[in-house]
């Protein structure tokens, strides 16, 4: 199994003992939140190398957990994630997997509710960073060095136009931009790294677009 690297998301102070285990799992986790965009009633988690090996001593579990609760890296609430998920009715469930990725922390995080899931793929490369390799099944590429929008829509015409037009009308500049698809008129894709930071009004703008399903700012 293979993991490519994308856009680092960093982490200012942080909850020990370990900043790759504990501050980069937390944000592996609040990506998912972020991007499932509400409270789950479900988390699986599937730890790979040394995450695998180590998770429960080093924190990587109530860290991934904590940042699903939405608790920043240094909340001290993570401490206590897995008991406060456990009060809330989260069923939470690790998996310890064998099979060898390019990184050794490596965490494929699978959230949902009745309504949907989500599943994603992070990397922790240590100082309380993070990386998100995989966003339901679609490879993510970006550089990390600029502000991030990842918008879900249909592969339906017109939509990639409404979403840049919408952007250039509020005068933003699209560094990168890369649409995937898995099917012919299915669920797609587009990443977009733009010059400026994006704001949530912009944000909440772009979801009323034609075809979109869901948009989210990964990188500020």
């Amino acid at each position: 199994m293979k993991f490519k690297s994308v856009f680092d998301i960093i982490g200012p102070v942080m909850i020990g003992p370990s900043s790759s285990h504990t501050a980069g799992a937390a944000r592996i986790g609040r990506v998912a939140r972020t991007l499932f965009g509400r409270e789950p009633k479900w988390v699986t988690v599937h730890l790979y190398g040394s995450f695998a090996k180590t998770y429960k001593g080093h924190g990587t579990d109530v860290a991934i957990v904590g940042g699903v609760l939405d608790f920043e890296t240094w909340d001290t609430r993570i401490s206590t994630s897995l008991e406060l998920a456990k009060e809330k009715g989260i069923k939470v469930h690790f998996e310890e997997e064998d099979a060898h990725t390019d990184h050794p922390n490596t965490a494929r995080v699978r959230i949902g509710d009745d309504d949907g899931d989500l599943e994603l793929v992070g990397i922790s490369i240590g100082g309380g960073k993070a990386e998100i390799t995989e966003l339901n099944g679609f490879e993510l590429r970006l550089s990390g060095n600029h502000p991030a929008i990842l918008v879900m829509h249909n592969d339906r015409f017109g939509s990639i136009a409404s979403v840049t037009q919408t952007l250039a009308k509020h005068e933003i500049n699209i560094g990168h931009m890369e649409v995937s698809r898995k099917e012919m008129g299915k669920e797609a894709l587009m990443v977009i790294e733009v010059d400026q930071n994006v704001s949530d009004d912009l944000l909440r703008e772009l979801e009323s677009c034609d075809h979109i399903l869901q948009v989210a700012k990964v990188v500020d």
